[in-house]
């Protein structure tokens, strides 16, 4: 028995689970690998299932109530959790009021927890034959099978292997590289491959030899063209092993002077090159791309960048409020290499996957392989690679979504939540409901780093904060390059129908516009905030409208595949031939959707290119990529979207940017409807004239003389603070105070109702009458065949017990499930809802 076995007997381990605790397991005697806190472990939980747990602690505390289960296997030499993880993962469960199996499971990439829910694949690079060897007859076994099965479900393999556990056979092979772990079947992971051309070995290695071919070439003018630019893109004579990795065929050909394939190809038939392929990162510059140069900053950008260095060496947190154009991301840019010559590693977070193509090109020029991607939209394996690359160093600036807050950071100086205002950033389901922009300032604490919070319009609670002086403060108040910011016009749209100035729902002027924008060669960007084509389907005769039989809202029209569409629930049908209330035949679209408006473009500017940007058009992996680069290289004349087109991007050419539906964002029942509006006109509006001659911005409404709308025409964010903020402090709203939302659902809706006044009355007991908003049903009363109802929780935020006040409604929810009426009910919780 070694020392560590007599200090040490059991282990806490986090389970990927919904209860509210850590599990202890005994520690095997004779265990290969020293444990440690943030090893992945391999465990038994409940009857026969198989989980990946985290070792969160080691000590000799022997369960008094159970006896412990042994762990299985430790999955890895060094662990691939960091104990300030762990710390991060502990906070988000305390003050989101989850289980930190929750955080785990949404922390972890799939790729790296094993389970009884687990898939197996052959690893497309590992090839039987060749490896006989080092494979033992049950590896054997199950990789012949995987060859021809392709996806085997981990609880499969005993049965083929013949071992009532096969845990470290599966563990042998991921280390032999002979397989890949994956989630679902649909997320098999494939190398990204390229073609790549090289010189043959006769001539690569032997210079007399090389000279005689060119003498063979002298009269074959595009081969000896084709050889002499191979020469210049890779020297062989000064570095022979050059030749080895040979240069991308589709680059070669197309970079520069292009050159004639046929000739490629046949000198590939003569043995003068051979083709090969590689497996090669999935973001890397090509050549033309590491030939652009990085821009100079301006003299405000200068002045700014000072302002904010000097702020977070002062305050730690820097909120930079630049106006749309200004060129935030280029004083980012300035700040994040300063990090990494220092060594250290920076963190640059944006709130949607549409930003990365752009943003990824963008970095790559300044930073290189040392750039890591992480987003949903990635593979199991793809995020478990980045995961990796984080904790070994190869990578030393991330860009990703809210996910990427918890990669492994081991240096951690400065992270940059880019548009820090966007909800995007706030999970919703499943739990844990944490908002990633808060979530950035507690790992920056826990790593000593500084935080950067960059928007064109802040969230009032980040802009409140500023104010207070709690947070640093820098100012962009001009666009880069001399840019103006867009003229808004607001658009009567009633008067403009009196007037039979409309045609469906674009006025002449925004048709006007258009048309002369593109005819220009310029662009424009239509936003309409409803996907679909119609919001809904109506008879004329009765007013019958389809509606979800699993929620309760209207079913959306979409005409591309002719059905009606739950956007909650994803329920489709389709069209009806007849009314199903009356029997008639008058069936019509009301309202307006992106398809729709996409459809109405084509019909009264039959000449120009159409693209559209919103959930229906960008489900599969690279296509916001593929319609965004569509767009930047000029193949679409206008882009119609959704709040996608708000979101931080960047276009050279768009001249016009037309607002189909303005009224819609503002009559919400949320008391943030106005600050959401205010942004999202305000963002939209800065897609226009970011070069060259300034843009213009129709905004159409039937409320022209809203001041919501003469302020976002002013670009007046600070009148428009100022009296949102009074309000918020009127009526008791954050930043003034904390929310905690309820939400109650069952099956039934009388058992709905019933739980949640029986959980409204024991707050009401404990927390007074004043702090508890309902319950009350949602305006959207039933999802998935669940009613709803809701209790809203304000906290003071001064001299008032948090943590207190959080155990009441942990105890009141536990106390509603021991009830036996209430059995069958379910709260979520949400703590700082959007």
């Amino acid at each position: 028995m070694s020392l560590f076995e007599d200090q040490h007997n059991f282990a806490e381990v986090i389970l990927p689970v919904p209860l509210p605790k850590s599990f202890c397991y005994s520690i095997p005697l004779g265990t290969d690998v020293e444990l440690a806190v943030g090893h992945r472990v391999l465990v038994e939980f409940g009857n026969r299932k198989m989980y990946t747990g985290i070792v969160s602690e080691i000590h000799q505390n022997r369960p008094e109530k159970y006896e412990p289960k042994p762990i299985l296997e430790v999955l890895e030499v060094d662990p691939s959790v960091t104990e300030m993880q762990i710390k991060l993962w502990k906070w988000v469960a305390e003050y989101y009021m989850c289980t930190i199996g929750e955080v785990m499971n949404i922390a972890l990439p799939s790729g790296l927890k094993l389970s009884s829910q687990s898939y197996i694949q052959l690893h497309p690079n590992f090839i039987i034959e060749e490896n006989l060897e080092i494979l033992n007859d049950k590896e054997f076994t199950l990789l012949s099978t995987l060859e021809k099965e392709q996806t085997i479900a981990y609880a499969q393999v005993s049965n083929i292997i013949q071992l009532k556990s096969p845990y470290k056979t599966i563990k042998d092979l991921i280390a032999k590289e002979a397989i890949l772990l994956i989630e679902q079947i649909k997320e098999k992971y494939k190398p990204k491959m390229e073609k790549r051309l090289r010189l043959t070995e006769q001539y690569a290695e032997h210079p007399e030899a090389l000279d005689k071919l060119f003498e063979t070439l002298a009269k074959k003018v595009k081969q000896e063209d084709a050889l002499l630019k191979y020469l210049t893109l890779v020297p062989v004579h000064e570095d022979h092993m050059s030749n080895y990795h040979g240069v991308s065929k589709k680059e070669f050909i197309k970079v520069g002077k292009e050159l004639s394939a046929s000739s490629v190809g046949t000198m590939t038939k003569n043995k003068i090159f051979e083709e090969f392929e590689r497996q090669i990162p999935r973001f890397e510059l090509s050549i033309a791309d590491r030939m652009q140069p990085t821009p100079e900053l301006s003299a405000a950008q200068k002045e700014c960048l000072q302002k904010t260095i000097t702020g977070l060496n002062d305050k730690g947190v820097c909120l930079l409020h630049g106006v749309t154009g200004s060129g935030k991301t280029e004083v980012y840019l300035k700040l994040i290499k300063s990090v990494i010559e220092n060594g250290s590693q920076a963190l640059f977070m944006i709130p949607e996957i549409a930003l990365t193509s752009q943003l990824v090109r963008r970095l790559k020029v300044y930073f290189g392989d040392v750039l890591g991607i992480y987003h949903s939209k990635f593979s199991d394996n793809e995020r478990v690679e980045t995961w990796k690359g984080v904790q070994e160093g190869q990578f030393q600036v991330i860009i990703g979504t809210r996910s990427s807050l918890f990669l492994p950071f081991s240096d951690l100086e400065l992270i940059v939540v880019d548009e820090e205002h966007d909800s995007s950033y706030k999970a919703n389901d499943p739990a844990p409901r944490y908002q990633g922009r808060d979530v950035a300032l507690v790992l920056a604490h826990l790593h000593h780093a500084k935080v950067v919070l960059g928007s064109a319009t802040p969230s009032l609670e980040s802009f409140y904060l500023a104010v207070k002086q709690k947070y640093a403060y820098a100012g962009l108040t001009e666009r880069y390059g001399n840019a103006q910011l867009p003229e808004i016009k607001i658009i009567d749209i009633k008067a403009m129908r009196k007037q039979k100035k409309m045609k469906d729902d674009f006025s002449d002027e925004l048709l006007q516009l258009v048309h002369k924008t593109t005819e220009e060669g310029n662009q424009a960007i239509l936003f309409q905030n409803r996907r679909g084509y119609s919001p809904y389907v109506s008879c004329e005769t009765c007013s019958w409208v389809p509606s979800c039989p699993d929620c309760a809202v209207n079913l959306t029209y979409h005409i591309y595949r002719n059905e009606l569409r739950c956007h909650y629930c994803g329920h489709k049908e389709h069209v009806p031939k007849t009314c199903v209330s009356c029997g008639g035949t008058s069936l019509k679209t009301v309202g307006l959707g992106t398809q729709k408006v996409e459809e109405g473009l084509k019909t009264f500017l039959t000449d120009i290119r159409v693209g559209r940007l919103d959930l229906d058009t960008t489900r599969r992996k690279h296509s916001y990529e593929q319609i965004l680069t569509d767009f930047e290289q000029g193949h679409i004349d206008v882009l119609v979207g959704t709040q996608m087109v708000t979101k931080g991007l960047d276009f050279n050419n768009v001249r016009v940017v037309g607002i189909l539906n303005a009224d819609s964002l503002i009559f919400f029942p949320d008391f943030r409807a106005h600050e959401r509006a205010f942004q999202l006109l305000t963002q939209v509006s800065g897609r226009a004239g970011r070069r060259g001659e300034a843009g213009t911005v129709i905004l159409q409404t039937t409320m022209p003389k809203e001041t919501l709308f003469a302020k976002v025409a002013r670009h007046d964010y600070r009148n428009f603070y100022r009296k949102e903020i009074q309000e918020r402090q009127q009526y008791h709203y954050p930043p003034f105070t904390r929310l905690i939302k309820l939400t109650i659902r069952s099956e039934k809706q009388e058992l709905t109702r019933d739980s949640a006044e029986w959980l409204g009355k024991r707050l009401v007991n404990w927390l007074g009458a004043k702090r508890i908003l309902g319950p009350q049903e949602p305006v959207i009363n039933k999802i998935r065949n669940y009613y709803l109802s809701e209790i809203m929780i304000k906290l003071e935020r001064e001299n008032f017990d948090l943590k207190k006040a959080k155990n009441y409604i942990h105890h009141a929810i536990l106390n509603l499930k021991e009830e036996k009426p209430f059995k069958r009910v379910w709260v979520s919780i949400d703590v700082d809802p959007n």
